[in-house]
């Protein structure tokens, strides 16, 4: 029998299975809070996370948000021995229409320059590389900042 795949909103009492899949997927970085960062994204009202569940268990996730201009994903991952079937695609299709519905025009998504596994993932299933230069600084005193990230 071949296990029921379910693509919903993550639940508040899965976010320990979601922050074991993105530390064991490489995803987190030690100056965010991964616990904090899910509270934020499922108490907002313009974010989610998105879960995909083979026989109920989370494999697979995906943050997704919308600022008001764009739609933004963070935190996509599918727990390593469920990949190789469709899932990431799956999360991104499902981020994709969770965006679409809210009449967001175009999602962009960050992924490190040297990471060229997912870069071809995400070329695969259609997306392109844009031609821009991301800045950032940290804020100090914001939640989430910490060490050598802050001013």
């Amino acid at each position: 029998m071949v296990a029921a795949i379910e693509i919903d909103v993550l639940r508040d009492d899965e976010i320990e299975a979601a922050v074991a899949l993105w530390r064991d997927a490489g995803l987190t970085r030690p100056w965010n809070d991964p616990r904090a960062d899910a509270h934020r994204a499922l108490a907002g009202p313009s974010s989610t996370i998105l879960a995909v569940r083979l026989a109920g268990a989370v494999v697979g996730t995906a943050m997704v948000g919308d600022d008001g201009h764009r739609g933004w994903v963070y935190y996509v991952g599918v727990r390593a021995d469920a990949r190789g079937r469709g899932l990431g695609k799956m999360l991104m299709r499902a981020a994709e229409r969770w965006l679409a519905d809210r009449g967001v025009p175009k999602l962009n998504l960050l992924v490190r320059d040297d990471n060229t596994a997912v870069r071809d993932f995400y070329r695969r299933i259609g997306y392109e590389t844009s031609d821009v230069v991301v800045l950032s600084r940290a804020l100090s005193g914001a939640a989430g900042s910490s060490g050598p990230h802050d001013p």
